[in-house]
């Protein structure tokens, strides 16, 4: 790390150029090569998968959920004049380059289907000739239809590709996050150039990975959700990886040390603390590929990517930049004082958080007590987590597709938005006569609102009906539905026909998919943790260390859990933050934030126990480490973690669900984490344990490979460098010089 160092700081414009050449290339390309992303949950082998590939296959083209709807408050849709506009509307988007067609309840054989039993309200089947019509095209249309409307008539469009359109635009997320963090770092450090450095740094990595993201996409399934994760995920390690390594350069500084040499041995030290510790995020997010999900395989890679990135930004670029700022990395009160009073010898940890340090030591299990409780009575909504489909009956009340789901609700009923595909493949006459016999069978079956005719296809070897619940799509009776028709309803209809029906459908791959995620999340979690406390182990040579670490990780995550469900899923104040109405949770959101958490939680630890370490190993009390260590870190990690929660609360205003939870959970987590274990829990625990904290096995002691984690700075003291107040640049040369190395 010494030698990649100075390297950089040599080479700094090099390096400098490097990297903007690297962001500048993945840019172009990625703009070149345009986004290619997939949200295909839909897991191979399970019955949804294969009825969805019999659907394809025997009806190409079928499947699209794009609809018009409009309502009346006064009158029926059937009026003259309320049926003329909308003709008309109709016909203006069915004229749009990309529309493919737009079936209307006013012709057709089964126009009057598409007409609620009050009249009031009605809709129109649009298909877009390309599947996804992207952005501008899904605008073009809610425009158009949405022209039609007036005092009387409302009109709102729903669908998976008209949502594409509701898509917030511009980066106002990202833009108030770093913001946010910009703010805390001047207040940290009292110099803007310091300040503006873990932003450049983190800003620089994200960027490229972001793009590298989208390229990621062509090559294998990226959902489009991974960018905005990783960037969430990127900026808050990222800018809190660059405080780290700031931070440690600006107290050799202070300590007298020339420009290059205090950045040689912040990268030497501190940045060994943050490629360990961004080792440690990779390996939890890269543990999602044991579950051997398609879906989560490139959200796994891409929001590693990011992390690698980020890591590598900090260690090179990032010591590159100190070099070009040089001593104004300190603020002009502290270069004056470095340059009137010469270098300050390290001081002993005072003022809030040593005497915070202090009270823990005095009180360990008043405090750890009050702690455990805290993450208990927060985890206590985890236990009624309940997975499945959000759909866009969960969005904000002000978007279109809500007001499109929620008058075809009340129109036709909530099962509507999410209709059951029941698809079998037909081999025989027999077949298709005992497939045609099953609407008459399944319209007396518990939860079934409506069953359409049985429809085959004209080569007569797929036959599809499709079943509307009474209740809504994210409803736990709706999948409760699903597994009667699969378990006993369509096993005793066909009972001696050999006809074989799968349940496909919105809910049915939900639950297929949540379901093959449970039954590997004891593995997946299984694994996680143990890597970790492996790490752990090597790091610090003992068994309680990795253990307690494993514990605290895991109340972080029930705990943070336990905020999304009150908000997300009980609909605890979801709408008073636009955050849509209340649903489920998705699939696939505990295996992705289980893995950022567990690495997350594990950055703190590292930072924190590493120094407890270092004075354990020089002093030998272990009252003496946890006060010391938690008194010198206290306040750095404080603000990192003001950092991270700004950015992933920022994430809040993105205008996506999935990402709304995201950085709740997250900034939760970290707030926890941060103020509550490693502040509270973890050091009155260590307190309590003494020296077993530290306590292996001699005959482990001999087998486990040697690793530094964070070594202590040499003890000697280069010569104090002559500092003006508003000196901008000392040389790597002459530092070292300087330095007598």
């Amino acid at each position: 790390m010494t030698s990649l160092a100075r390297w950089c700081l040599r080479r700094r414009t090099a390096v400098i150029v490097l990297w903007l050449v690297a962001l500048a290339g993945t840019a172009a390309a990625a703009l070149l090569s345009g986004p290619a992303y997939s949200n295909d949950y839909a897991v191979p082998g399970t019955e949804a998968a294969r009825a969805s590939a019999l659907l394809d296959a025997g009806f190409p083209g079928q499947g699209g959920d794009d609809t018009i709807v409009w309502h009346t408050d006064r009158g029926t849709v059937r009026a003259a004049a309320v049926e003329q506009r909308m003709t008309e509307a109709l016909h203006e988007v069915a004229a749009l380059p990309g529309v493919e067609a737009v079936s209307g309840p006013y012709s057709g054989p089964d126009g009057a289907t598409r007409i609620s039993a009050d009249g009031h309200t009605a809709y129109a089947s649009l298909t877009f000739t390309n599947g996804d019509p992207g952005k501008d095209l899904a605008k073009k249309v809610v425009d158009t239809a949405r022209s039609a409307a007036d005092g009387n008539l409302r009109v709102a469009l729903g669908g998976t590709g008209i949502a594409g359109a509701e898509g917030k635009g511009g980066h106002l997320s990202e833009i108030i996050g770093i913001a946010v963090a910009a703010v805390v770092l001047f207040v940290v450090f009292g110099s803007l150039a310091a300040s503006l450095l873990p932003i450049a740094t983190a800003l620089v990595g994200v960027g490229t990975a972001s793009m590298g993201t989208q390229l990621l996409g062509h090559v294998m399934n990226v959902a489009d959700f991974a960018p905005m994760l990783g960037t969430l995920i990127g900026l808050g390690v990222g800018i809190d990886y660059a405080l780290f390594i700031v931070t440690r350069h600006r107290k050799g500084l202070r300590a007298g040390l020339p420009v290059a040499l205090a950045a040689e041995r912040a990268v030497a030290t501190t940045g060994r603390a943050v490629v360990f510790a961004g080792g440690t995020v990779c390996v939890a997010l890269l543990g999602m590929l044991i579950l051997r999900l398609s879906f989560l395989n490139g959200v796994a890679i891409a929001a590693s990517l990011t992390v690698v990135l980020t890591v590598a930004a900090s260690v090179t670029l990032l010591p590159a930049l100190l070099g070009v700022i040089g001593h104004r990395a300190l603020g002009r009160r502290e270069r004056r004082r470095l340059a009137a009073g010469g270098p300050r010898p390290d001081e002993q940890p005072a003022g809030a958080a040593a005497r915070w340090s202090a009270f823990v030591e005095r009180h360990p299990k008043l405090l750890g007590t009050l702690a455990a409780a805290v993450m208990l009575v927060l985890a206590l909504p985890t236990l009624s987590l309940h997975l499945g489909t959000s759909d866009q009956g969960t969005g904000p009340a002000s978007s279109t597709t809500r007001q499109a789901y929620d008058m075809l609700g009340r129109g036709f009923g909530p099962g509507v938005n999410g209709p059951l595909t029941l698809v079998a493949d037909l081999d025989s006459a027999a077949d298709r006569l005992a497939f045609t016999e099953l609407p008459e069978a399944l319209r007396h079956t518990e939860g079934v609102a409506t069953v359409s005719p049985a429809e085959v296809n004209a080569s007569g070897d797929t036959g599809v009906i499709s079943v509307v619940p009474t209740t809504s799509p994210q409803s736990r009776d709706t999948s409760d539905l699903v597994d009667r028709l699969r378990g006993t309803v369509l096993p005793k209809a066909t009972a001696g026909t050999g006809v074989d029906v799968h349940v496909g459908g919105m809910t049915a791959s939900y639950d297929d998919f949540a379901g093959i995620i449970l039954g590997k999340l004891p593995l997946f979690v299984g694994t996680v943790v143990g890597l970790g406390c492996l790490l752990l182990l090597l790091a610090f040579r003992s068994i309680g260390i990795p253990l307690k670490a494993a514990v605290m990780n895991i109340a972080a995550v029930a705990s943070s859990f336990g905020v999304v469900v009150a908000i997300f899923q009980w609909g605890r104040g979801s709408e008073l933050l636009g955050l849509g109405g209340a649903g489920p949770i998705e699939p696939f959101l505990p295996v992705v934030m289980v893995s950022v958490l567990f690495g997350l939680s594990m950055d703190y630890q590292v930072f924190l126990v590493s120094r407890m370490y270092e004075e354990w190993l020089a002093t030998r009390d272990n009252r003496r480490a946890v006060r010391v260590g938690l008194a010198e870190t206290s306040r750095v990690i404080n603000s990192a973690a003001v950092i991270m929660i700004s950015v992933f609360l920022a994430f809040v205003l993105s205008g996506d669900r999935v990402i709304a939870m995201f950085g709740i959970g997250l900034a939760t987590a970290v707030a926890l984490d941060a103020f509550v274990l490693r502040t509270l829990l973890v050091p009155a625990l260590m307190h309590m344990l003494g020296g077993a904290n530290w306590w292996l096995p001699a005959w482990l002691d001999r087998r486990l490979p040697r690793i530094s984690i964070e070594p202590p700075e040499p003890v000697e003291t280069p010569e104090p460098v002559a500092v003006e107040p508003d000196a901008s640049e000392v040389t790597p040369e002459r530092s070292l010089a300087a330095a007598g190395v």
